[in-house]
């Protein structure tokens, strides 16, 4: 019986933020893979290592998390004003489908770099030293994130004294703004808040009715109180997904919150959307233990947040959330700016699994409408690896 070759597709293993992915340059991938489709998605199911039983991933790039099941592809833009295009996919590990519908902030830390490296940015824009500004459209959900990247040499610098909880070593730090980064596209009418409250009384059966903060604002998001269903918010990993019937509350409140949200139309339909929306709990800050060892003293922060993403806890936060979070607190009335005190702010501090994160927001009301400009953070990003994956030639 004859075997079908493996076939090699450039591409570069990288980390941003508390994420890894895999990154390709649109034009580098197969033709069939070159457009949306079943062939694009069978090829990054096999390259990540997915669908897999085990939940280990063994047979591919993918490390078994959420944070480590990624796909990045890019290209240059078509787009006005913008350097490059900038398409995630995030790749269920036990499941054969890849989740188009969000971004990941994480990885957006990473794409500047890429597409500095991959020649996707004129090089009129480029500083030989300095701070270089990448403004890519984030085509999953048609926003646009303005990078900040600095060069060395008249290359990307990676190396540098940044840190950030959840990444063991430090590195150069890349500044991220968020432009407008309320949703437009999602339920609601392009409302950031989807059913046009603040705070919402959501009532999930089978686990009762509490108030809740429904966002669309980085990706979409419900937050609740870490009170309302048990915990304190000083919670790790190892305290939800070790147990089951935590994480199907969670992803209970999680699909119902959704159909509120107007993300979809049948429960049902939630199985098929995993990577949104998120859902975060929150509480007033505490002192705790972060998984590295270090103590997170309660004047260290202005609240606890834990997220969860594809059906686990988060081991620090995603991106997007980040943004989230930024967002909601930066307006008076949503449990996230309750728990962080209440009041006006245009940044705030919270404390997460791994550590802390700022995270800062600007937010006007018009009208009694709320909107937000932009929401800013810092992350950091570094190439791993670069060549080529190899997956079989039948794989697509």
């Amino acid at each position: 019986m004859a075997f079908v070759a493996q076939i090699k597709i450039p591409a570069t293993y990288m980390r941003g933020g508390t994420s890894k992915g895999v990154f390709f340059s649109l034009q580098d991938l197969p033709e069939a893979a070159q457009l949306p489709g079943a062939a694009r998605d069978a090829l990054l199911l096999r390259v990540i290592g997915s669908p897999d039983p085990y939940d280990k991933q063994i047979d591919g790039m993918g490390g078994a998390t959420s944070s480590t099941s990624k796909t990045v592809i890019l290209s240059k833009s078509i787009k006005p004003d913008h350097d490059v295009d900038y398409l995630f996919g995030q790749v269920s590990i036990d499941k054969p489908f890849v989740d188009w519908s969000g971004n990941c902030g994480n990885l957006s830390a990473a794409v500047g770099s890429f597409a500095i490296s991959s020649g996707l940015v004129e090089a009129a824009r480029l500083p030989q030293n300095g701070v270089a500004v990448v403004r890519i459209w984030q085509a999953n959900i048609g926003k646009t994130i303005i990078a900040h990247v600095p060069m060395t040499n008249g290359a990307v610098q990676e190396t540098g004294d940044f840190e950030l909880d959840g990444v063991t070593f430090p590195a150069a730090e890349v500044q991220l703004e968020f432009m407008d980064p309320a949703a437009e596209e999602e339920g609601g009418g392009g409302s950031m808040f989807p059913t046009g409250n603040l705070v919402d009384d959501l009532e999930v059966p089978g686990v009762g009715t509490f108030k809740a903060t429904l966002i669309n604002a980085g990706i979409p998001t419900i937050f609740i109180n870490a009170r309302d269903i048990g915990y304190t918010g000083t919670e790790l990993q190892a305290d939800i997904n070790g147990d089951p019937k935590a994480l199907a509350m969670f992803e209970t409140i999680r699909a119902h919150g959704a159909l509120r949200m107007g993300l979809i139309q049948d429960l049902d339909e939630a199985a098929k959307r995993q990577h949104t929306p998120k859902v975060a709990f929150v509480a007033p800050p505490a002192d705790y233990q972060a998984s590295s060892g270090k103590t997170v003293k309660a004047g260290d922060v202005d609240l606890l947040v834990r997220a969860l993403s594809m059906g686990k806890l988060h081991h620090a936060m995603m991106g997007t959330a980040a943004v989230a979070i930024g967002t909601a607190a930066a307006i008076p009335g949503t449990l996230v700016n309750l728990a962080a005190g209440g009041g006006e702010r245009s940044a705030v501090r919270f404390g997460h699994p791994s550590g802390t994160l700022r995270v800062g927001a600007e937010a006007v009301q018009d009208n009694g409408e709320w909107s937000v400009t932009k929401a800013i953070m810092s992350r950091s990003a570094r190439v791993l690896m670069e060549g080529w994956v190899r997956v079989p030639g039948d794989a697509f």
